[in-house]
């Protein structure tokens, strides 16, 4: 599959500090940024997994998880990786729906990037998964910078999920957020 780079058209009070957002595939050559969030506390506090403790474990990440990934993107500025952003299908007769996830660089908060790299996806994948009918968004009860970051980019609340997921070894409840295929983008 050719990589088109997606590029941010959505004008937003944050676009003179961060005017070239795009999206793209995640390399490699691309190990130095990425680990400056793969190993950051703050960034990774919500995510599945735990921070890197060396550039090779962070490597073989990369190499066994993110490349074969059907749909796992670079956040850059002016080219450069400062976080990450996936969509993840659902599969047999959950197939018309997936999940988006993502993480940012701590020093990148609350400037309104991963609102935009989330409208990104959101009018991207769509159309390149034509039969994805929902895109949902799975936010621990406490990260509430993601939730806002999910309705901020038009998704909507549905609620909450007691006792849902498994993370760190901490059983969590967790905010279940949709955006549908037919909702105004």
């Amino acid at each position: 599959m050719e990589e088109i780079p997606i590029k941010s058209e959505d004008k937003q009070t944050h676009d003179q500090d961060f005017p070239n957002i795009n999206l793209r595939l995640l390399d490699l050559s691309d190990i130095d940024d990425y680990m400056v969030w793969a190993t950051d506390d703050k960034a990774t506090r919500f995510c599945s997994w735990d921070p890197f403790a060396s550039k090779e474990a962070a490597l073989n990440h990369m190499v066994n998880v993110i490349i074969p990934h059907p749909w796992f993107r670079a956040i850059c500025i002016d080219d450069r990786p400062i976080g990450a952003i996936s969509v993840t299908r659902s599969e047999g007769s959950n197939s018309c729906r997936g999940e988006i996830g993502y993480v940012l660089g701590s020093k990148y908060w609350g400037k309104g990037i991963a609102t935009r790299a989330v409208k990104m996806v959101a009018a991207a994948i769509f159309t390149e998964w034509p039969n994805l009918e929902r895109l949902e968004g799975i936010v621990d009860v406490d990260n509430i910078g993601s939730q806002k970051v999910l309705e901020k980019a038009g998704f909507q609340r549905e609620g909450v999920l007691r006792k849902y997921f498994i993370q760190k070894g901490r059983v969590r409840d967790a905010v279940m957020f949709s955006l549908l295929s037919t909702d105004p983008q």
